[in-house]
């Protein structure tokens, strides 16, 4: 299979001569055909970086949504099925796919508009506020078209997926007091809210993570590092190669089985474990109205310290499993203990 070709092969030709209304149309029906599943999503964006290479931020956005998509899949794999209640489960799955669902609804149409904009060599970005994007997007695609900027281009939409998720899904009040407020220990430290890998072919595993993933400039400063670890000229091949060749199914299958000696944590395949679900946003404003700019955003970063977390992260998937299996113990006890109590007839 052609790659390439069939990449050339997924923004369809629209003819230019049409109204404003036809271009909106055209435009959603495109967000809402990749828009079903953290499955197209992550090809959309893929696929949208192979025919714009300029835009590296989407090269990223594929990459750190190969991580929602595994997150995903833990929930119904071995040890979490374990270790959570469904309901608790049924949360956390809905925090990863609204956020995910959320960015996508909001930067993919800036993509399409930007390429659209490149075929007619007209620029269209003034259809934004059409799609309820924010005005500090607009500004920097605008500064874009001229400057060619590219990192400060990623580092924008960076700041602005991360300011964009933190009223609806970061402080919304059901995943607020269900998930971000809840009293589990291993919510930021062991359910990979804060850490992001990016695989390769040979086996390795690298990446970067942020404590207090609440803050929205805790995880912009995560963003910044994984866009410089992910084009560092030392790596990106690797990534890149990985996923050419490697299609994503949201198991961590994907990867695992090219680490050595390492036990798979037999996680399904995204299809397998989950619905389409549906979403709609019920009130759009404009985050970056009110909000002040931090010039630390826009800093470039060197190569970050401990990137290889490899070795770091099948250790911990090794301590959850024995959790898990801590935990299994302690309901068969508890189970015997109630067993015996119970008055004979």
């Amino acid at each position: 299979m052609d790659e390439m070709s069939n990449t050339y092969r997924f923004l369809p030709y629209i003819p230019e001569p049409k109204r404003t209304n036809e271009w909106i149309y055209e435009i959603k029906q495109l967000v809402n055909l990749h828009n079903q599943d953290n499955i197209s999503r992550t090809m959309a964006y893929q696929k949208f970086f192979l025919l714009h290479p300029e835009i590296k931020w989407s090269f990223l956005a594929s990459m750190v949504s190969r991580n929602a998509g595994w997150n995903m899949t833990d929930l119904k794999g071995d040890i979490f099925t374990r270790l959570l209640h469904p309901a608790t489960r049924d949360d956390l799955f809905m925090t990863y796919e609204r956020a995910n669902w959320s960015i996508f609804q909001d930067a993919f149409p800036q993509l399409l508009l930007y390429h659209y904009s490149t075929r007619y060599k007209k620029k269209m970005f003034h259809l934004f506020k059409e799609f309820h994007i924010s005005s500090f997007m607009e500004e920097e695609w605008n500064r874009y078209w001229v400057e060619r900027d590219d990192h400060r281009l990623v580092h924008s939409l960076i700041i602005n997926e991360q300011h964009l998720i933190q009223g609806p899904v970061i402080e919304h009040e059901v995943f607020k007091k269900r998930v971000f407020g809840s009293t589990l220990f291993f919510i930021e430290d062991h359910l990979h809210f804060s850490s992001v890998l990016f695989p390769t072919l040979e086996g390795e595993l690298l990446g970067a993570s942020v404590h207090g993933f609440r803050k929205i400039e805790n995880r912009i400063l995560l963003g910044n590092k994984l866009f410089t670890i992910l084009f560092h000229p030392d790596h990106h091949s690797s990534f890149l190669n990985f996923a050419l060749q490697v299609e994503h199914t949201g198991s961590r299958r994907d990867y695992e089985q090219y680490c050595k000696g390492v036990p798979e944590t037999n996680t399904p395949m995204l299809h397998q474990a989950y619905d389409d679900v549906p979403h709609h946003w019920k009130t759009h404003t404009d985050w970056s109205i009110k909000k002040k700019m931090n010039k630390d955003w826009y800093k470039e970063q060197g190569l970050p310290h401990g990137i290889e977390l490899t070795k770091w992260f099948f250790h911990k998937q090794r301590q959850l499993e024995k959790v898990a299996n801590v935990k299994d113990g302690l309901k068969k006890i508890w189970k015997r203990d109630r067993k015996k109590k119970r008055p004979t007839p």
